[in-house]
């Protein structure tokens, strides 16, 4: 967009762009991206005024975002400490908001304005977690949400999400992740590969194996595993590869695992379902902490 603006300005033959009101500059911006308003701000003041517009950075926000936001239990100070949309769009992009209760977090993909969703997972459906002797819920600091689920023994470990395809961005390809965390003295996930799988409510999903151990991504990609047997059965090797078979440490220190990817098409509107299921013969596992499952716009 930017190199298409460009060209405009030197096909114009020395026109004056200064003639135009800042408010048309600010018309023609709200058409660009955040990415695109961003670096055309620095090319002159004209365009640095126009940018700060809230005409700009309204049309970048959701059109459904006050509806979006008046979940949050935030809602008024959020709009107190916001002075302008640009400042409401950099703090959705900056700090997820909690809302449905705290059930969810909503934020914003920085340099697209796309939608961006994490479900905690007391929004999740997690097998036996109502049960003490196989999960419990208990507070942890680094969370974004009030509670995670803290796996004790289990030998079905069967975790799924859903979310309406019209809280996304239309036109977009998503990936979603399991974020998670694996306790001192957890066992069970070396071995076997868990399957995850990714899309819409009674269509087939592809599934793929994955291993939540990150010690054993290390390993394999440093050419120190080759076998791994369990009660004399050999692990399979995840579909993914090493880029999407094992987990990756995040920013806030938590690991995700790649689930898979869904393009949300224009006008679509379904339910997006993401699982995780471990279920084979009897084996046991414990020290899985599970914060939810991240849905978020597939960087380019």
């Amino acid at each position: 967009m930017t190199d298409q603006i460009q060209v405009s300005m030197d096909a114009s033959q020395g026109a004056d762009i200064s003639v135009l009101p800042e408010g048309c500059i600010s018309n023609v911006l709200s058409f660009t991206s955040p990415r695109d308003a961003c670096t055309l701000s620095i090319v002159c003041s004209l365009f640095k005024n126009a940018a700060l517009s809230d005409t700009v950075w309204e049309s970048f926000l959701p059109v459904d975002f006050q509806s979006i936001i008046s979940r949050s239990s935030d809602y008024y100070s959020l709009l107190a400490s916001s002075s302008s949309k640009k400042q409401l769009f950099l703090r959705l992009c900056q700090n997820p908001i909690l809302i449905d209760e705290g059930k969810k977090s909503f934020a914003l993909e920085k340099w697209t304005g796309k939608i961006c969703y994490m479900l905690s997972a007391r929004d999740l459906t997690i097998v036996w977690s109502d049960t003490p002797t196989y999960w419990r819920w208990v507070s942890e600091p680094d969370s974004r949400f009030a509670e995670v689920a803290v796996l004790i023994m289990v030998c079905w470990l069967e975790i799924s999400g859903k979310i309406n395809t019209q809280m996304l961005s239309p036109a977009t390809l998503y990936t979603a992740y399991l974020v998670f965390k694996l306790a001192t003295g957890a066992f069970g996930f070396q071995s076997l590969p868990a399957e995850v799988s990714v899309g819409l409510a009674g269509s087939e999903s592809f599934t793929r194996g994955v291993f939540l151990d990150a010690k054993r991504g290390r390993r394999r990609r440093h050419g120190m595993l080759s076998r791994s047997w369990h009660f004399g059965l050999r692990a399979s090797v995840p579909t993914g590869g090493s880029d999407g078979g094992y987990p990756k440490e995040r920013a806030d220190g938590w690991l995700e695992i790649k689930l898979g990817e869904f393009f949300n098409k224009e006008g679509e509107d379904g339910e997006l379902e993401m699982s995780i299921l471990e279920v084979k013969g009897g084996h046991w596992k414990r020290g899985l902490v599970v914060q939810g499952i991240e849905i978020r716009p597939k960087r380019e």
